[in-house]
């Protein structure tokens, strides 16, 4: 995104913003020089964050896949981002045709970018609303027209709920869209945690709380195992993001608490 154009309506030139700046960790064009350099700033604290970003988007790919093998057609993707490689509608629909897909996002470049994107696409959208709003995701006309509540539905968080701080509840945002869900549906997530790299969260909250629109709360693998209430997780568990259930040709790092990233994938209890 050349930065000559700048900013869209909406968008504060002087912070970097959460979704522009995984683009850019992925390598993607969809970002300006203030992401850049907030980017900069975090791979001066950890010289592997964009091998951290990269794996983080292989898990939703593996975790995608494995939901459509276990009978998931619905996806709500909350916290989209950026459309980038391997997004939700590709993945799922290629597995499962006629898989549908809503995305949900706050930023006006990734709603811009993603409905574009989607603009042919009758089975996914994009809703630009705040999932610490969740009545306005889940009565939005996309997820009316695209969404059936009587069949299994996936919810996706992937690196949102480190988003959301302690005051905004991020258990009771989960529940909310839980409760929405008929009985089989899954959630997947993925969470920072400072458990066993406190001082590189520690230092990357500060970085966001300093820099980005939105701050960083890293979590316990117990307080991030907590959102999974009223999901029954599947093998293996809540792990580090490159352990859950890697493709045959992926490697496996020989400490995996260096990506300081949990994923899990969970199944809705009666």
């Amino acid at each position: 995104m050349p930065d000559s154009e700048g900013p869209p309506a909406g968008v504060d030139p002087d912070k970097a913003s959460v979704a522009r700046m995984y683009d850019a960790m992925l390598g993607g064009e969809h970002n300006f020089a203030i992401d850049r350099e907030a980017v900069a700033a975090f791979t001066a604290i950890d010289p592997q964050v964009r091998t951290l970003a990269r794996a983080n988007r292989a898990f939703l790919g593996r975790a995608v896949r494995f939901l459509v093998a276990s009978g998931v057609r619905q996806f709500i993707d909350l916290g989209s981002g950026i459309p980038t490689q391997g997004n939700v509608h590709e993945v799922a629909q290629a597995a499962g045709p006629g898989a549908r897909v809503v995305y949900v996002d706050n930023d006006p470049v990734a709603v811009a970018h993603s409905a574009s994107l989607l603009a042919d696409n009758p089975d996914a959208a994009i809703v630009a609303a705040d999932i610490r709003r969740p009545d306005d995701v889940l009565s939005s006309p996309q997820v009316c027209k695209l969404i059936d509540f009587e069949q299994p539905v996936a919810v996706l968080m992937i690196t949102i709920l480190h988003f959301i701080t302690q005051e905004e509840s991020p258990a009771g945002i989960v529940g909310a869209f839980r409760d929405a869900l008929p009985e089989g549906s899954w959630l997947a997530l993925t969470h920072a945690t400072d458990e066993d790299r406190p001082d590189t969260a520690a230092a990357v909250g500060r970085l966001y709380r300093s820099r980005a629109t939105s701050p960083v709360t890293a979590r316990s693998r117990n307080e991030i195992h907590s959102l999974f209430d009223g999901f029954d997780l599947v093998g293996p568990g809540l792990v580090y993001v490159p352990l859950w259930r890697p493709d045959a040709d992926e490697d496996i790092p020989d400490n995996p608490s260096q990506y300081w990233v949990y994923a899990g994938v969970g199944r809705k209890s009666a």
